[in-house]
């Protein structure tokens, strides 16, 4: 029996992401090219610049796809594309470059969410990894730098949002904790590396726990650390005669290292220990067979390791490699809604606030 091939493309936000993926597991190919030293120097992801390197990204990066997995053209069975959650004009060129392959090609175009494709990232064999067998119902974790949810996955390509947050996203409080910090973007990584040599019980900032709900806030935690680096500030520059600097989110702060990074790894458990309790919850109470942890986040050494001893269930989590933005997850959620007769015609058009319950049942 042959395999099905799906090309995946994946431009959400500041990563082009091609891959050729058979049968929704097997990677012969997974290219990325990331924008994050571009973006550095703003501290963020400028938006315009991330369209026109995806411009100028995309057409070399098919052709690395397609070399590395040694397959033609002809050889392909689909197209999948991200076409929301994410940057409008990001998307876009995706979307079109996706268009004009299906259309030559004359194969189907199959739409994913960037969400979707996040979860059907756990069902990618890796070489090294054990051998996964999913169970339905179970419980996805999605937190990356634009998303924090919990959604109950009751069978293929049919999701139900429990919760989600309600202000910053874990990997946005992330980046402006790291702001606050005087550590460079992303602020994920740094604030790892950098918690790795602090006390997380140093401080005790709040967790924002909304009881009867399975929904997240970190703005408040996040507000939390800049008013004790503040105070921390302040009390340095009484000892010092009063020269010591007035915080902002904008400038470095002059703590000391170490108290710095005891800063970093308090908030970094007190994000872990809310994504962590929230989820163990609500696989006790929903009776989930398994929980699956995905999106940027996930790469996180200190929630991969809290999630496994604190789940009373098994935890299914990508590899770090396939942690990020990249096109095998959507060439892997493409083969589903392929398989399934979910695709879509040449007016496809992009969502940037594309939300996963809107492809509940469909």
């Amino acid at each position: 029996m042959e395999s099905t091939l799906v090309l995946g493309i994946e431009t959400s936000c500041d990563e082009t992401g091609v891959a050729v993926v058979a049968d929704g597991h097997e990677i012969l190919s997974n290219q990325v090219a990331s924008q994050i030293d571009l973006h550095r120097r703003y501290g963020g992801v400028f938006p315009e610049v991330a369209s026109r390197q995806h411009i100028l990204a995309v057409l070399p990066m098919l052709r690395e796809a397609m070399s590395e997995a040694g397959v033609s053209w002809g050889d392909l069975d689909a197209v999948g594309v991200t076409y929301g959650p994410g940057l409008a004009g990001s998307l876009l060129v995706g979307v079109n470059a996706a268009k004009g392959i299906a259309w030559s090609l004359g194969v189907p175009l199959v739409g994913v969410n960037h969400l979707e494709g996040h979860i059907y990232s756990s069902w990618l064999d890796v070489p090294g990894m054990p051998e996964r067998t999913h169970e339905f119902p179970f419980l996805a974790l999605l937190v990356s730098g634009g998303h924090t949810e919990l959604v109950l996955v009751e069978g293929h390509l049919r999701y139900r949002r429990l919760g989600g947050t309600i202000d910053d996203a874990a990997g946005e409080a992330f980046d402006k904790v790291a702001r606050v910090l005087g550590l460079e973007y992303p602020g994920g990584p740094a604030i790892q590396e950098a918690a790795a040599k602090g006390d997380p019980k140093a401080y005790r900032f709040p967790r924002s726990w909304l009881p009867g709900t399975y929904d997240f806030s970190f703005s408040g935690l996040k507000t939390a650390v800049l008013r004790q680096v503040q105070r921390l500030e302040a009390r340095a520059g009484v000892e010092n005669g009063g020269n010591a600097r007035r915080l902002t989110s904008t400038n470095a702060t002059a703590l000391p290292e170490q108290t710095m990074m005891d800063l970093a790894a308090s908030f970094q458990d007190a994000v872990v220990d809310v994504l962590v309790e929230k989820t163990r919850r609500a696989a006790i109470e929903l009776g989930v067979r398994h929980v699956c942890v995905c999106g940027g986040v996930s790469a996180n050494d200190a929630l991969r390791k809290a999630m496994l001893e604190r789940m009373p269930v098994p935890v299914f989590m990508p590899p770090l490699s396939l942690c990020t933005d990249n096109g095998a997850m959507i060439a892997a959620a493409g083969y589903y809604r392929l398989t399934a007769g979910r695709t879509s015609g040449l007016d496809l058009d992009v969502v940037a606030n594309l939300p996963l319950s809107a492809f509940y049942g469909q």
